[in-house]
């Protein structure tokens, strides 16, 4: 029986190849479990119609994601602010999740699992990240990350001085009698030790 795979198949061929199998196989195997069709002038004709409209289908969804390609790499540079240390590496990382918030804020809606990055993004700089958005077509939008800006704490020796000038020497302050009950208690030779 000759039939028109729909799928893969190992051994016999690919989709929409045409091949000669036994009947049994053909009626019992492949074509109940959808793998196949009869190739008869009806399904072929319905088939290459199938073809027809899948093509088209492609052609659009290409078509959308170019334009969709257009408007993503204007957006500009997208801009991160991160804590960072002294090299330059960040607490943490820009995340693909990260970059999709963005972009919805500016009315793009992206799935984080159409983000390529080759490393994720742990330092301070510019960088790019492709969006695969169609088998044929990926954008490429760049990001950048800034420090975050810290505020540095008072010197040492103003904070000594302010706290000499209101008395404050710290939590720790003792007066005189207890510093002399320590001493006392210290100095006292137990038992154990005559």
């Amino acid at each position: 029986m000759k039939v028109i795979l729909n799928d893969f198949v190992r051994n016999l061929g690919d989709s929409g190849d045409a091949v000669e199998v036994a009947d049994g196989y053909a009626r019992n195997y492949l074509i109940p479990k959808k793998l196949a069709f009869e190739a008869n002038k009806a399904n072929i004709k319905t088939y290459e119609n199938n073809l027809k409209q899948k093509a088209r289908k492609l052609a659009r969804l290409q078509k959308e994601a170019e334009a969709q390609k257009e408007s993503l790499e204007g957006v500009g540079v997208l801009e991160f602010i991160r804590k960072a240390g002294e090299s330059g590496k960040l607490f943490g990382s820009v995340t693909t999740a990260d970059i999709c918030a963005v972009l919805e804020e500016k009315g793009y809606e992206i799935d984080k699992r159409k983000m390529v990055q080759d490393n994720p993004i742990k330092s301070l700089g510019q960088s790019e990240v492709k969006i695969k958005l169609h088998p044929q077509v990926t954008a490429v939008i760049k990001v950048e990350v800034k420090a975050e800006l810290v505020e540095e704490p008072p010197a040492e020796e103003e904070a000594g001085e302010t706290a000499s000038e209101t008395g404050e020497a710290g939590d720790y302050q003792t007066s005189g009698q207890d510093a002399e009950e320590v001493v006392e208690e210290t100095e006292t030779p137990t038992q154990t030790e005559q």
